[in-house]
């Protein structure tokens, strides 16, 4: 039994191939014969670490089997031909809902073929549930809690907003500009406020940036289950801003009667941990604005609640760490190859 993974051409290392990576390390290191299978095989992603030694296959050279499986991002349903010709265990891994349904052939019906999936989200297997009828297994994401970690203290003073520019910039910069009016209006009770952006960063950048603020405005949206308010939440930062569907994962409002806090319409489940996050509607600027505003009198007014928040995304964190992706990966795709 082998396990092959089709790698899309994208320019750069992204989240997404990041996490293909980790889930292939993770089932080499308990003995299963994995490959990579990049379309284009002089545009290859520069996996870090042990990854690096997974052997790689060119696709015009791959000769699956009945027995092997073969595992597809979604978006890039062409990529499936390879397996459905030679009848391997087809997959589609799921990382942005979004996506699930880009490239496909107006002709061609993802319920007609003889594909399983894999969601990255609580949210995702629920997305393709309602379109697909199909139950998918949840297979989500790690962050490395060695780099992602929160320091002994935060800095004093002014308030840190770490953000990223490129995560639907307009949104990012009306906030900001809501923000700093709303600010003037009570400058002389609360502390000044400072944007950090993150932006061409390596990992341990953008830790040690993560690190230093207090509070991370999340403006991505559509996601699977975003990395960046995780890490940021193992930092000791906490997100405020959209959820992008996909993080209803795991966060939660902190605040759930806050002008500005979202509901979604759909039953959240239980989690071990209480409120993590200040979450507005995607694409509300205003409730965006109006969180952020919030949370920043929250840590200068009451920072024996501030501490609380950080203890429940802290906990958060934690049930995202490496293991229990490493964990999480062979139970799923391991099980899908025996």
């Amino acid at each position: 039994m082998r396990i092959f993974f089709f790698l899309p051409p994208l320019r750069k290392m992204t989240g997404g191939l990041y996490v293909l990576g980790t889930i292939a390390d993770a089932l080499a290191k308990q003995g299963f014969n994995v490959f990579f299978v990049p379309r284009d095989e002089h545009n290859i992603p520069a996996f870090e670490g042990e990854t690096k030694a997974i052997s790689h296959i060119p696709l015009n050279l791959l000769q699956l089997t009945s027995d092997d499986v073969w595992i597809v991002p979604e978006g890039w349903p062409n990529a499936l031909a390879p397996g459905l010709t030679a009848k391997a265990r087809c997959v589609v891994y799921c990382q942005n809902w979004a996506y699930l349904f880009s490239g496909l052939p107006e002709h061609v019906n993802l319920r007609s073929l003889p594909v399983s999936f894999i969601a990255v989200s609580n949210p995702v297997a629920l997305y393709i549930q309602q379109t697909l009828g199909s139950i998918a297994p949840i297979l989500r994401p790690g962050i490395d809690r060695s780099l992602f970690r929160a320091p002994d203290a935060k800095p004093g003073g002014v308030v840190r907003i770490a953000y990223m520019p490129r995560k639907n910039k307009a949104q990012v910069e009306q906030i900001r500009s809501a923000v700093m009016a709303m600010h003037t209006g009570h400058q002389a009770d609360r502390p000044q406020i400072h944007f950090i952006p993150i932006a061409d960063m390596d990992k341990s950048g953008v830790a040690r940036v993560l690190q230093s603020a207090h509070i991370f405005l999340a403006t991505g949206f559509p996601e699977g289950c975003p990395l960046p308010p995780l890490e940021a939440m193992a930092c000791g930062c906490i997100p405020v801003g959209f959820a992008g569907f996909g993080g209803f994962d795991y966060m939660r409002q902190a605040i759930p009667d806050a002008p500005g806090a979202f509901d979604p319409w759909w039953n959240l489940p239980s989690l071990d941990w209480g409120g993590n996050s200040f979450i507005a509607a995607d694409n509300d600027v205003l409730g965006a604005a109006c969180l952020l505003d919030r949370a920043v009198e929250l840590l200068h007014s009451n920072k024996l609640f501030w501490e609380t928040i950080v203890e429940h995304a802290q906990a958060t964190a934690q049930a995202y760490d490496m293991d229990a992706h490493r964990h999480n990966a062979v139970a799923v795709i391991g099980g899908m190859a025996t």
